[in-house]
């Protein structure tokens, strides 16, 4: 199948979850995963008229993405990777989202960016919902202290939590705690589940899923 029938499809199953979930469903935004893939794939998908993105590295994004904003200036850009503080000033120069604040080093060098550029930004806390030692994130029982630190010391407006549930685990236990802390810090908005979990996580109030594999195809080596 061919990038814009991935689209189509994904689009119509989100539409159906979202009805069937009824009351627990979020907004359920697509955000296509555009890590590794090229302009042409890119074009491909913003000739259908979609324009929520995510992307892993600053570095590639400053490879294409601003070309690809001149053609199509209503794209929003989300940060879905982890961030160095080194790159803060770029990444808030390239992306309309940042969804991995994980630490304060962090979150001072954006609050700090977002400053001097005079660029507004929306942020996500990322959580380590699993709590696993090689992965990013606040761990749930931080969350709360963290949120503090971000609202009061950095002056950062958090509108969402991301995730990342174990990998080879059963993702939905995962989604409910977000779901949960979300509410527990009157946080609006959650980013959980990818292209093997994106139903399950629309079931338990996904407001944005990122989806690039079953976008884009399996990646290039």
């Amino acid at each position: 199948m061919t990038i814009q029938q991935n689209l189509s499809e994904i689009k119509n199953k989100i539409k159906a979850t979202l009805e069937i979930a009824g009351d627990n469903a979020g907004c359920g935004n697509l955000i296509a995963v555009s890590k590794t893939r090229s302009a042409t794939e890119i074009i491909g998908a913003l000739e259908t008229g979609h324009r929520l993105f995510g992307e892993n590295r600053v570095k590639e994004a400053a490879s294409k993405w601003p070309e690809l904003r001149a053609q199509f200036p209503d794209i929003e850009l989300h940060l879905i990777g982890p961030l160095q503080s080194n790159k803060a000033a770029e990444a808030v120069a390239l992306f309309d989202v940042i969804e991995t604040i994980d630490r304060p080093k962090i979150a001072g060098a954006i609050a700090k960016e977002m400053k001097a550029q005079g660029k507004e930004l929306k942020l996500f806390v990322q959580v380590n919902v699993g709590e696993e030692p090689q992965k990013a994130g606040v761990a749930p029982d931080d969350l709360k202290a963290f949120l503090k630190q971000c609202r009061e010391e950095f002056g950062l407006t958090i509108s969402g939590l991301m995730c990342i549930p174990p990998v080879d685990e059963e993702p939905s236990p995962y989604f409910v705690l977000l779901k949960h802390l979300a509410k527990e810090n009157e946080i609006a908005e959650v980013s959980m589940g990818m292209s093997a979990d994106y139903e399950t996580a629309l079931e338990f109030g996904a407001d944005y899923v990122r989806v690039g594999t079953a976008i884009f195809g399996p990646r290039k080596a």
